[in-house]
């Protein structure tokens, strides 16, 4: 049975753990329409377009 020789250091143990604890922000894309930045696949907040139509009424 395999033993390590030595104790694994903390360092090396948080920054092999670290990948795993990332926070993953959620992707952006830019409305063509308007140039606010906006979810992918979602209406525009701002001007209410999506896929080159008006969705939704914005005052």
């Amino acid at each position: 049975m395999a033993v390590p020789k030595r104790k694994t250091g903390r360092a090396r143990t948080h920054a092999r753990r670290s990948q795993n604890d990332k926070i993953a922000s959620p992707a952006r894309s830019v409305c063509p329409q308007c140039g606010e930045v906006k979810l992918p696949h979602r209406v525009c907040p701002n001007c209410g377009h999506y896929r080159d139509r008006d969705v939704i009424q914005t005052a």
